[in-house]
């Protein structure tokens, strides 16, 4: 008898990622004199940034590195703008892949900001997306991850402008929406996750209670990724894996029904290698 598995109905490279994937393809295929730099890894896998740098990207992490008339790529996640100055100084050329719905919030926290509203970014401060807009808002924002760090929320302002990273947990992301409508006056809310995380958590979280195990594949440094594994985990037993290598047959076998989804920057390769797989139990 065959293993019964199901792949959710949203998975893998989103419409950013494939676009930013797309444009640096190009610029690599381009003979010309320049070299092809990218502001740090196109996307948060590991597998499919090595295909990149065998083709001839130099992935670097300030433009300290870069040498002078060279093309830098400016990711899907987006910098802020003093790299964009920085590049014009240096004489490089700047392919922009920035995610439009990031920039989107980028030019929301723009926006506001020189309008004197305290911006407000719900999201992981490390993270490189919440790094490039808070550039957008001279790095003055108050960047929360969760309920417990609205208590750090300054009160002394008399506007605020709340924004999401793209790929945090929608339902959280709602949750802390209301609370901050709850203790602050004048707060505008903007839902800025975008469609293909929602749709992505969404289908995960269907799935996850069909199934008997879920495997969600993508970037261990992936925050989308991250977030389809808390959300499965809360149904069923759940694998995160990065490549097929990852996993074990005894440890699948023993399910009847199996789900899989992928991250936004998960190739479709990596994923039927594991629909591969799976079928050969």
């Amino acid at each position: 008898m065959c293993l019964k598995f199901k792949v959710a109905d949203y998975a893998g490279f989103c419409f950013g990622v494939q676009r930013a994937m797309d444009m640096a393809w190009d610029e690599l295929e381009t003979i010309d004199e320049y070299e092809v730099y990218s502001l740090g890894p196109l996307i948060h896998n590991k597998q499919a940034v090595k295909v990149y740098e065998d083709k001839g990207l130099n992935v670097v992490d300030n433009l300290d590195k870069v040498n002078e008339k060279s093309k830098i790529i400016i990711r899907s996640h987006g910098v802020s703008k003093d790299i964009y100055r920085n590049a014009v100084d240096k004489n490089l050329k700047v392919i922009d892949a920035t995610c439009p719905f990031v920039k989107k919030i980028q030019d929301i926290a723009n926006k506001y900001y020189n309008k004197g509203y305290k911006i407000i970014i719900v999201g992981d401060k490390y993270h490189p997306e919440v790094v490039g807009i808070n550039g957008w808002c001279n790095n003055e924002a108050k960047i929360i991850k969760n309920i417990e760090d609205l208590n750090e929320i300054p009160r002394n302002y008399k506007r605020y402008c709340v924004v999401a990273q793209t790929t945090i947990n929608l339902k959280m992301y709602q949750e802390i929406s209301e609370k901050l409508k709850n203790i602050l006056e004048d707060v505008i809310v903007h839902n800025t996750i975008c469609l293909a995380t929602r749709d992505r958590q969404k289908s995960a979280s269907r799935l996850s209670e069909e199934v008997d195990c879920m495997i969600v594949i993508g970037g261990k440094h992936s925050s989308n990724t991250q977030k389809l594994v808390n959300i499965c985990e809360e149904n069923v037993k759940t694998y995160h894996i990065e490549t097929v290598s990852d996993l074990e047959e005894d440890d699948i076998k023993k399910y009847s029904f199996v789900g899989i989804t992928a991250g936004a920057s998960t190739p479709s390769w990596i994923i039927e290698d594991v629909i591969k797989f799976i079928k050969n139990i």
